[in-house]
């Protein structure tokens, strides 16, 4: 699966942001209540595709008359390009089970998303399903657009042989602090043990950052979003800690600044990657792996370590002529049991609290995840703000010289990418 969930891209952004505005969709009207047919899309992920077809043939049996019709996200640039095109014909699904958070404010924009807020017991349900995680993914003015899905939180992973090569402990690495990372780094480096310590993306796209700065950033701040009460958070004392402990590895030679043709973990380039549960599966036959959470300055315990949670989120679409259907289908595919077969088919996390104790049987049987459970509970999620593409796409880039290029001071590179950041997104 690797980076494939992160589908939205540049290109796409720009096609995005180009597309006319027009009024919020609702749940207004006969589409509201009306029954009948659906049509949904999901990923073409091969354990999603499993997942979505049982949970289609569960529905289908038990609804003769209202029946999904499910199909992978059809072929484009990215997901969230086809969704916007599909939103500007009139022609878009009931639900689509891949819908990027960073993207719903556009989609919104575009009037192209039915408020789940609006249903009769909308809000209960997600708030009740997600607990307090829901509150992240709320439009500005409170409503629920996008239903809380799935995540996938990430953490450090280390390469076990890398380590030991490097006369380092492999079960215990020292990776915590900021300092204990960076001597860690030196010495997996110099030993001549990895020909690199880890090796982000060095890439320009907007959402790169979200694998390198932002984790940390989260961790750092105790689960602070980058914009928060419609403000950029990032220009403070926590942000250039974040950016120079990254300026360092750069600058050192620890990190690559040159983009890598493929998974530089896998293939034996770093001894660390940033990734969420899905590299269980991947890497579970190429790399001896261990995970840890990402650093903080100080150490944050474990147990009180935020990340961000790269999740997929679920959108119903105001094309759909059923939405009552449809917002049924919604519940069904995020109750409890079809959660359990999301975790057991995906190894991705269902946004609902407290995972471990929900599905005992599932960790206990595979301890490899019950690390990334617990870690569920503390993430971070992108701002639903305007213009959210192009407020990353400005830190990217402020990021990318003063932090991979080393070019200028951090404070600064930070404080005017905040600025820029405040005018966008105070924009409709």
């Amino acid at each position: 699966m690797a980076r494939r969930i992160l589908t939205v891209t540049a290109a796409s952004a720009t096609v995005a942001l180009a597309l006319s505005a027009c009024a919020s969709g609702g749940t207004t009207g006969d589409a509201a209540t009306n029954r009948g047919p659906i049509t949904i899309w999901y990923s073409n992920n091969e354990t999603e595709i499993a997942w979505g077809k049982q949970m289609v043939e569960a529905w289908n049996a038990e609804n003769p008359d209202e029946k999904v019709k499910a199909q992978e996200i059809p072929a484009g640039k990215s997901s969230e390009e086809v969704i916007g095109a599909a939103i500007t014909a009139g022609n878009a699904p009931c639900l689509v089970f891949n819908t990027a958070p960073v993207a719903v404010p556009q989609f919104e924009k575009q009037g192209g998303l039915v408020e789940l807020s609006g249903f009769e017991d909308g809000t209960a349900y997600i708030e009740e399903r997600s607990g307090d995680t829901a509150e992240q993914y709320q439009s500005a003015d409170g409503k629920y657009f996008q239903m809380p899905w799935k995540s996938n939180p990430v953490m450090i992973f280390y390469n076990k042989d890398m380590f030991t090569a490097a006369g380092l402990d492999a079960e215990n690495p020292k990776l915590a602090t900021y300092d204990e990372f960076l001597a860690t780094s030196r010495t997996l480096v110099e030993s001549g043990a990895a020909p690199n310590a880890i090796y982000p993306a060095p890439t320009s796209q907007f959402f790169q950052s979200w694998f390198d700065f932002y984790p940390l950033y989260a961790a750092e701040t105790g689960g602070t979003q980058l914009i928060e009460d419609g403000e950029s958070t990032f220009d403070d004392e926590n942000g250039a800690k974040v950016a120079e402990f990254w300026k360092t590895l750069y600058a050192e030679g620890l990190a690559g600044k040159e983009q890598y043709q493929g998974d530089s973990f896998a293939d034996g380039q770093a001894a660390m990657s940033i990734v969420g549960p899905w590299a269980v599966s991947v890497y579970k036959d190429a790399v001896n792996w261990g995970a840890v959470p990402v650093p903080t300055s100080a150490g944050t315990p474990a147990e009180e370590t935020f990340t961000f949670s790269d999740a997929k989120n679920v959108g119903m679409f105001t094309a759909c002529e059923n939405q009552g259907t449809a917002w049924d289908v919604l519940k069904f595919a995020t109750s409890e049991e079809q959660d359990g077969q999301l975790l057991e088919l995906t190894g991705q996390m269902p946004l609902r609290p407290d995972l471990p104790t929900v599905y005992p049987e599932y960790f206990a049987a595979n301890p490899a995840y019950e690390q990334f459970g617990d870690q569920a509970s503390r993430m971070v999620e992108v701002p639903n703000v305007s213009n959210s593409v192009a407020a990353w796409q400005n830190f990217r880039d402020a990021y990318t010289k003063a932090v991979i290029s080393g070019e200028g001071e951090i404070p600064a590179a930070l404080d005017n990418a905040a600025e820029k950041i405040n005018t966008l997104i105070a924009k409709p």
